[in-house]
């Protein structure tokens, strides 16, 4: 079952690093403007997006899996149906490197199967919840 409670929520903001897919180069959408909060909340943010260079001043990625550093968070800023891939790459990800803790769904994005399959391999998972809202909401001043 994903997370739903506060404390469950505020624990993966004790993480570090947060690869962001669907990460968008465009100021105003959601994928852009998340990741960039969440930078400038002091955590690394690590953008995945084939068509991007770069995002955020940081290195974007193509796929999760040609993520160089250790990754403690997979933010999916994707459609629902692209969820069940996403979620294969974070579990070979997870497999073989023994990185990646949780997975988190944006607003709107559900897959109650990839989500299963997720948990049943140890990952924490938040489906439906924007982090810069949980975010600010739990750890604001």
């Amino acid at each position: 079952m994903p997370l739903t409670s506060d404390d469950e929520l505020d624990a993966l903001f004790d993480m570090e690093t947060i690869a962001v897919v669907g990460c968008s180069t465009t100021p105003g959408k959601a994928a852009h403007d998340v990741p960039a909060y969440l930078q400038r909340q002091g955590y690394t943010v690590v953008p995945v997006n084939p068509f991007a260079d770069e995002v955020l001043g940081e290195s974007a990625y193509d796929t999760v899996g040609d993520v160089e550093e250790a990754i403690d968070i997979v933010d999916v800023f994707r459609p629902s149906d692209e969820v069940a891939g996403i979620v294969d790459a974070v579990l070979d990800r997870h497999a073989d490197r023994g990185d990646v803790s949780a997975i988190w769904l944006q607003l709107g994005i559900h897959d109650d199967e990839a989500v299963s399959r997720a948990e049943a391999a140890g990952l924490d998972v938040v489906e439906d919840k924007c982090m810069k809202v949980e975010h600010g909401r739990l750890r604001s001043a």
